[in-house]
C-alpha cells in the first residue's frame, strides 16, 4: 500500500494598508503603555475601553509623564493618549530643559531604556482566576521605567535628532497629501 500525499497551497491574499508613517521630532516618543487582553506580572488584563472615562476627563495634558514613577521627577508632556485597538497608545515629548529628561532621551536612543508602565486608581474590575479583568481606570501617570510589569508595553519609536526626523516628516506629509 502506497501513500501519497498532495500539498494545497492557498492563494495569496493580497492587502494594500497605509503604512502609517510618523514623523517625531528630535524629543518624541512613542509606543504602547497598556496592552488589552495581556497579564501583567499581578496577573491583571485591561479590557478595551477602561481609559476610555478618564481620557475624556482628563486629556493627555493631565496625565503624567514621569520617571520610574517618581511623584518628583516629571520629565516631558504627553501629546497624545488614545486607545486603539491594540491598547493605550501614547505620544509624547521630553522636556530636555530637565537634566533627567536628557538622560532618558541618551538611555532610550541607546537602547537601554524603553519600558513604559501606568500609575492608574482602580474604578471598576471583575476577579478572574490568577487575578482581575480592568474595567474601568482613572490614568495618572505613565512613567518611563527599565522593567515594566507588562511585557510589551514599551516604547516602539524615538524622534531623530539628525535630518532624518526631517526627512520623515517631510514624507508623511507629502503621504497625506497623496491620499
Amino acid at each position: 500500500m502506497s501513500v501519497q500525499v498532495t500539498y494545497a497551497r492557498r492563494p495569496l491574499a493580497r492587502r494594500n494598508n497605509f503604512a502609517g508613517l510618523t514623523a517625531l521630532g528630535p524629543d518624541q516618543f512613542e509606543g504602547y503603555a497598556s496592552l488589552f487582553g495581556v497579564a501583567d506580572g499581578a496577573g491583571d488584563r485591561v479590557a478595551p475601553g477602561a481609559f476610555a472615562v478618564s481620557l475624556r476627563r482628563r486629556g493627555a495634558g493631565q496625565v503624567r509623564m514621569l520617571y520610574q514613577h517618581f511623584p518628583h521627577a516629571p520629565i516631558g508632556v504627553w501629546e497624545e493618549i488614545a486607545e486603539d485597538r491594540r491598547g493605550l497608545y501614547v505620544r509624547g515629548r521630553l522636556s530636555t530643559d530637565v537634566e533627567q529628561a536628557r538622560d532618558v532621551r541618551a538611555l532610550l536612543a541607546d537602547g537601554a531604556l524603553n519600558g513604559l508602565s501606568i500609575g492608574f486608581r482602580t474604578v471598576r474590575a471583575r476577579r478572574e482566576a490568577g487575578g482581575r479583568l480592568l474595567q474601568e481606570v482613572e490614568l495618572w501617570e505613565i512613567s518611563v521605567v527599565t522593567f515594566p510589569l507588562l511585557a510589551g508595553s514599551t516604547v516602539t519609536a524615538i524622534g531623530a535628532r539628525d535630518g532624518l526626523a526631517r526627512a520623515l516628516r517631510d514624507a508623511a506629509q507629502a503621504m497625506r497629501a497623496a491620499t
